[in-house]
């Protein structure tokens, strides 16, 4: 039997935060060498390590990512405005990954000086990225526009199943993306990459907007976490994005 198209919403959205929280265990490790190494030991059942071999942060294996976290906030202000609302995804990211939380630490400081005594890695808790560090510094100041024009990562990719199964199969769909990209990277390569692997999603019959009702945004919550592309070099980290 042929799924509906809310069937299909519901599975994009799921099946993409399955995929990271498998992964997360295993995230930002760039040295080929100890990428073997911890392969060595789960092949050919490379899902849900139950320890981390993160370098940069540990979190509990099923916990998402600051990437799966920015796509559930997303998802849920879509959800509850019915469309893409700069200002009402603006304050909800703010007091998601703000003061308080738990990415609230020392290292994850948007105002934290170069330079200083060097990080002990990995943190213990969730990593703030570059990209939400220039956002909370852009909102602070009062800018209108608040996505940060310097981070060119794969952000935007890794969130954005929530807003294409709403607005798939309508015209409007790439220009609700780039909306709702730009909140948090205002980077025109970035939109760009983000643009494409929208239109890559096969749109189905109909658009998917009636596949997120806002009992789903509860449910997925627990086991939120999005797939994300590795950048191309291995000496990436996450600390050559503007971090303050």
């Amino acid at each position: 039997m042929a799924l509906s198209v809310a069937d299909r919403a519901i599975g994009a959205i799921i099946g993409a935060a399955v995929a990271d929280a498998a992964a997360q265990p295993m995230h930002w490790i760039y040295s080929p060498d100890r990428l073997k190494e911890v392969l060595s030991d789960l092949e050919p059942c490379l899902e849900f390590r139950p320890q981390s071999a993160n370098p940069f942060y540990r979190r509990t294996t099923g916990e998402q990512t600051c990437y799966g976290d920015q796509a559930y906030v997303l998802l849920e202000s879509l959800s509850q405005c019915g469309d893409v609302d700069v200002e009402d995804l603006t304050k909800r990211i703010y007091k998601f990954f703000g003061p308080g939380t738990v990415y609230d630490l020392p290292l994850n400081d948007p105002y934290r000086k170069k330079g200083g005594p060097k990080a002990i890695l990995p943190i213990d808790g969730p990593w703030r990225n570059g990209s939400l560090k220039a956002f909370f510094r852009n909102v602070d100041a009062g800018k209108e526009e608040t996505g940060c024009d310097v981070d060119c990562q794969m952000d935007g990719v890794t969130k954005l199943a929530p807003v294409v199964a709403m607005f798939a199969g309508k015209p409007e769909m790439l220009e609700k993306v780039e909306k709702a990209m730009r909140v948090t990277q205002n980077n025109d390569m970035c939109v760009a990459m983000t643009l494409a692997a929208a239109s890559t999603y096969p749109p189905g019959e109909g658009q998917l907007s009636q596949g997120i009702p806002t009992a789903h945004t509860c449910c997925v919550h627990k086991h939120m976490s999005f797939a994300r592309c590795v950048p191309g070099s291995a000496s990436w980290s996450p600390d050559t994005q503007p971090a303050g």
